[in-house]
């Protein structure tokens, strides 16, 4: 099978400052995985490239087998950010159904659709109610509703769980496993190591550069550590 994402010798300048350098990667379909690093490792970077949004200085991003940005890829393409991205005065449905729109949906379709993910983020309750009504938690629900609602291949989420509680985090990953076992590809950034141990393949970016990829147990397993803690800074030491 064809990789969902490739990266070769990816890189990201922005004058005087290199976000991205040499980053060379292979991303299956159909799984879920994680990017690891602190502020400023270039995550958020990597994602607005994949997305469409930004362009690669040197190198390349493909997506779906098309070079980055791709009109067309960038339609099978949901992207969660971590800004808030949604308008205070809609209301909660009327928001998803303008992203839906952005995407072509309409008639029926986006109807079912609009229903189906209201449902999945369990906010059938609170449709009608105005995004400045939500709490912060019923937001970032509205924000997943948003990214999905036109059935994306590859789903990027930006450090979807920042601000939630423990319980509604647990819901998230409930949700994200739910759509990789429908075969929805997901690319998620995350500081919560208990997260990256649910993510089948992990990557490490530091300073523009991939520190380590592999599976949660490969990575443990080469650092001897019993703990994805313990293996990344056996990793950051072992780099240094």
């Amino acid at each position: 099978m064809d990789p969902i994402v490739k990266l070769d010798n990816l890189g990201k300048r922005f004058r005087n400052l290199e976000a991205l350098r040499g980053i060379s990667l292979s991303i299956p379909a159909g799984i879920t995985y994680g990017l690891i690093g602190p502020n400023g490792s270039g995550k958020t970077t990597l994602m607005r490239i994949l997305a469409g949004i930004s362009r690669p200085s040197t190198g390349s991003a493909r997506v779906l087998g098309a070079a980055m940005p791709d009109r067309r890829v960038k339609a099978m393409i949901g992207y969660m950010t971590q800004a808030e991205a949604l308008y205070q005065d809609l209301t909660l449905e009327e928001n998803i159904r303008f992203f839906a729109g952005l995407y072509g949906l309409g008639g029926g379709e986006l109807t079912r659709r609009v229903g189906e993910v209201v449902e999945l983020v369990d906010l059938g309750d609170r449709r009608s109610s105005l995004v400045e009504e939500l709490s912060s938690g019923m937001r970032r629900r509205t924000s997943l509703a948003c990214a999905l609602v036109h059935q994306p291949r590859l789903l990027l989420l930006d450090e979807p769980t920042v601000g939630v509680d423990p319980e509604l985090r647990l819901q998230f990953w409930d949700y994200f496993h739910q759509l990789a076992a429908a075969g929805v590809s997901i690319l998620v950034s995350t500081h919560h190591l208990d997260e990256a141990g649910r993510c089948d393949r992990l990557c490490l970016l530091r300073g523009g550069e991939v520190l380590v990829e592999g599976a949660p147990a490969e990575l443990t397993g080469e650092a001897g550590s019993e703990t994805l803690e313990d293996a990344f800074l056996f990793f950051a030491r072992r780099r240094k």
